[in-house]
Formats: C-alpha cells, structure tokens, sequence
C-alpha cells in the first residue's frame, strides 16, 4: 500500500501515540486528535517532561493534553508529517475536520480504566459510547474514508455468566450488559455499548469498519508519563492501590496491538471483529511471575473483594493468525519492557 493519510482519535493515549510512532516511520501522513493541541506546528525544542516522582492520581489521566503532546513531536517524521487537530469526544461534528480528506481513520480515543469519580456516566459512559457515535457520524460526511478501525476491546466480548462454559471466547462472544450492571463493570459496560453502536451506524451509513478487541495492553512507556493500563500496572507494582484487583484477564503486547491495528486497515481480507490477545492470567499469578524477578518493589498483595471479574476463560485468537499474524510476545516480554522502561524513566 502506497503513503497515506490517517487520522488518529486521541493521540497522546498509550495505543494512539504507538500507532502513530508506527504510521509516521512507515511514511503515512497523520492528523491526530487531541483536546488541546497547544501549539498544533513542531515546538522549537523538546517540550518532553521528565517526572522524578509519581503519585497514583487521576488527575494524571484525565487532565488536559496541553503538558501531554510534547513527545509525539519527537517521533521520527513527526515535524514533516504529523498535525494535530483539536477535537472533542463529546462535541457533535468535532471530529468532522480531522477526518476530511484522510484514506482512513483509526478511532483509539476512549476513557480507560480507574480511577474515576462517582459520575461513571459523565466521565466514562458517555465519552465512549457518544464519542465513537461523534467519531463515525464524521467520517460517514467524508467522501475520502476508506476504513475506519475501532479500538474496542476484549472487555466487549468476555463478561458473560458462561464465561469458562464458552471458552475459547471469540468474535462471535458478546458481553453480556446485564452481567456488567449485576457487578457494576462499568468499563465492559461502556465498551460493549460503544461497540454495538458502531456496528449499528457503520451499516446505516455504509462504512467499512474494522474493530479491534485487545486484552489488557502492556509495554514499554512511551510518552512522559503513564496512562491508562500502565497507571495501573505502576500502581499495583508499587503498592498504591491498597488492593491488587481481583482478575483474570488477558494480556498483550503494545507491539502486538498496534501491528493488528495497521493489519486491520491495510490488509483488505480483515473484517469484522479480531481478537487481539496473548496469555490469560489473574492479576496474582503475575505477580507471582514478577516479584522474584524484581523483588525490591512493593506490590499489591491484598487480593481485593470484588466479584465477577475473576472468571476463568480462554480467548481465541485464530481469526487474525490466518491473515498471517504472528505468534503474541509472551507474558515475561510485556512485562519486561514496561518494568525496565518505568526504571529508565525514574517512576521505579
């Protein structure tokens, strides 16, 4: 496939900025949106911000981007092919810009995670399920998109009262949305909704829309501090939760997740839903596997009281080996490269 155009949802999230880290040195142009842009040319320096020390707080995830978009202009190629466009989860037509004219858009851009405040509605419902709505109704007026890729998530398919009964869970398996309101798992609830909203509006307006359901992503750090799944990991392995979440779940590389992602746009035989994830494993059984590697953190040992998240299943992933991806980095890889990567940045 010749140099194109994208467009990127949210590009100083933990996928996002990958992806676009990925976009930028394979020569694509890219247009990537954040909510305050700052100045949207190459700074003259380095804007990027070194944090000696950290603290478990939520104002690190959801303050505004204008201390955050630095490092995406450190990208190779970012100064001759990266633009970033202001644009609004929550604002209809926000996003009708940023997508004009691109060959493709890749909407990462959603909530992730804890901590939230009380209003799960405000601050994780609606800006998943009416941004993905917002994000489509845009490209649906382009006359350019040729794909659009959704990040979802295996969220979306394995919260089910038959969970291990179903396993191998696959693309066919739905979360069941009244499971996650039994056991108030809003962020499966979100997803889920978000997910059967896209599909609903890519057949009313036509679009090709490819979706992309990664387990728990893990790697090495990539902007100046961490979000999202990384915030958790920093905060389980330094013991600042009070609790080590009580789930299992499966896990998967950075890499992996942004190689399914070009997969999904570039390759024309993808369609549909793919499973993006490697090994299963509850929250205590890696850190069984890190504490005699790096014994001098911490880490989380309270097992946490919650309920319905810590089901046994198994996930297949057969659906994208046949397009020919490659075997997943193992669970010790992922970990790895995220434990020495928070040394190397001081957070450890």
């Amino acid at each position: 496939m010749g140099k194109q155009e994208y467009c990127v949802t949210g590009g100083t999230g933990f996928i996002a900025a990958y992806l676009i880290k990925s976009l930028l040195q394979h020569g694509h142009t890219v247009r990537a949106t954040v909510r305050d842009p700052g100045n949207p040319t190459p700074p003259a320096k380095s804007q990027i911000v070194s944090f000696e020390h950290y603290t478990y707080m939520s104002s690190y995830v959801r303050s505004g981007d204008e201390d955050k978009v630095g490092f995406l202009w450190e990208l190779e190629g970012a100064k001759e092919r990266l633009k970033l466009v202001k644009a609004d989860l929550l604002v209809p037509e926000s996003f009708d810009d940023a997508v004009r004219g691109v060959d493709g858009v890749f909407h990462t851009a959603s909530p992730v995670l804890v901590p939230y405040d009380d209003n799960i509605q405000e601050s994780l419902i609606d800006p998943c399920i009416k941004g993905t709505l917002n994000v489509l109704r845009s490209c649906s007026k382009s006359q350019t998109v040729k794909r659009v890729v959704l990040t979802s998530s295996c969220s979306s398919i394995r919260y089910r009262f038959d969970a291990q009964a179903a396993s191998p869970l696959d693309e066919s398996n739905w979360t069941d949305l009244d499971y996650c309101k039994r056991y108030n798992l809003w962020y499966a609830f979100a997803k889920t909704s978000a997910e059967k909203e896209a599909w609903r509006i890519a057949e009313e307006h036509g679009i090709d829309l490819v979706v992309v359901n990664p387990s728990f992503v893990v790697g090495p750090l990539l902007g100046p501090k961490p979000t999202s799944t990384l915030l958790l990991v920093l905060a389980i392995i330094k013991g600042l939760r009070g609790e080590l979440p009580n789930t299992a779940l499966g896990f998967v590389h950075i890499d992996d997740v942004v190689a399914a992602h070009v997969l999904a746009m570039e390759d024309t035989r993808a369609s549909g839903r793919l499973v993006v994830s490697g090994s299963v494993a509850h929250w205590s059984e890696v850190i069984d596997m890190l504490r005699p590697k790096y014994p001098d953190y911490p880490y989380e040992s309270k097992l946490s009281a919650q309920k319905g998240d810590s089901n046994p299943h198994s996930m297949d992933t057969s659906k994208i080996a046949q397009l020919g991806f490659p075997p997943f980095k193992t669970l010790e890889q992922m970990f790895d490269d995220c434990i020495i990567s928070f040394q190397q940045k001081g957070l450890l």
